[in-house]
């Protein structure tokens, strides 16, 4: 189960460097997105059942983007709000494939504790955060509610860091205070999130201040084309190389490695087999444009190389 931003995205990849007052061609994708949707989604693709609990706006945009989330399977629990647009985010891609977000705060930003469907969380085995639930009040106060209520009822909980400037924004003290009260199992940072929380620049030293600050939960440290590091409770360091996909479009990609990683882990409890999936599902993201590309023949010979039995609930 997944909590917090579901919004229509914009995904713009000019052809030329845009200039003040210029014009210029280029390619331009409209989907739904949000990180914590994208996550949910791929969880699904790679097998198991997800949910998404949100709010939107009660607009055309939040029909499409919830369209899109039932098309891939996953349950939408949502609220919708006759007072907040659903939100949109633009994503400018560079020629190199790197991008860049804009984030229009819509409703998603807007749910309260007293929208949260109770029976649903309690009832799910795990719980995924994003921090884009918590550089703000509200919805800061409805995804601290959610995890509680997650993990009173026995769930796992899991974080993903969501921006280095958004951390930098809200400040690092302020900002590890709040995750410093949520109680998750898996932290997913990238590694300009690791730097800002951590204050290190090597990623060896980064991981070990997010181990020693949060002793119970496995890191999982996304280094894009370097792979992924992770160590835990239980579980050494281990590195895990990236795949040799080339770049087309970074956007998503670390929501789909979350999402097959999450799928894998709750599914046989291996960490090092579960990021060796993600690094596959985010490999053959990057080197396509736009968060959720229509599976092709080679995502399934992917997913089928590391294929889930005994799925739980």
């Amino acid at each position: 189960m997944s909590l917090g931003d579901l919004a229509w995205d914009v995904l713009a990849k000019p052809d030329t460097m845009l200039l003040p007052g210029g014009d210029t061609t280029g390619r331009l994708e409209l989907s739904g997105g949000g990180s914590a949707a994208n996550l949910a989604v791929w969880a699904r693709r790679a097998g198991y059942p997800a949910t998404f609990v949100g709010k939107i706006g009660r607009d055309r945009f939040g029909e499409l983007a919830t369209a899109e989330l039932r098309a891939e399977g996953v349950r939408a629990e949502l609220t919708l709000s006759d007072e907040h647009p659903t939100g949109v985010i633009l994503a400018l891609i560079d020629r190199r494939g790197q991008r860049a977000m804009l984030t229009g705060q819509g409703a998603d930003w807007e749910l309260l504790p007293g929208e949260l469907p109770g029976e649903v969380l309690r009832g799910g085995r795990h719980l995924h955060l994003t921090a884009w639930s918590l550089f703000r009040d509200p919805p800061r106060g409805a995804a601290l509610a959610a995890a509680r209520i997650a993990k009173e009822a026995g769930a796992t909980l899991s974080l993903d860091p969501g921006s280095f400037q958004m951390i930098q924004q809200m400040g690092r003290e302020n900002f590890l205070h709040v995750v410093d009260d949520i109680p998750f199992d898996v932290i997913f940072p990238n590694d300009d999130e690791a730097r800002a929380m951590s204050g290190e620049t090597d990623h060896g030293r980064a991981l070990s201040w997010l181990r020693d600050r949060y002793p119970q939960a496995l890191v999982v440290l996304k280094m894009d084309e370097e792979g992924a590091l992770l160590e835990g409770p239980g579980q050494p360091r281990v590195h895990v190389p990236a795949t040799p996909d080339t770049l087309t479009d970074a956007t998503g990609a670390g929501d789909a490695f979350g999402g097959a990683f999450l799928a894998g882990w709750l599914t046989h409890g291996d960490a090092v087999r579960s990021a060796r999936l993600a690094v596959q599902v985010g490999g053959w993201v990057v080197s396509r444009f736009g968060a959720r590309p229509p599976a092709d023949a080679e995502l399934r010979a992917r997913l089928d190389r590391f294929s889930l039995s005994g799925v739980g609930a």
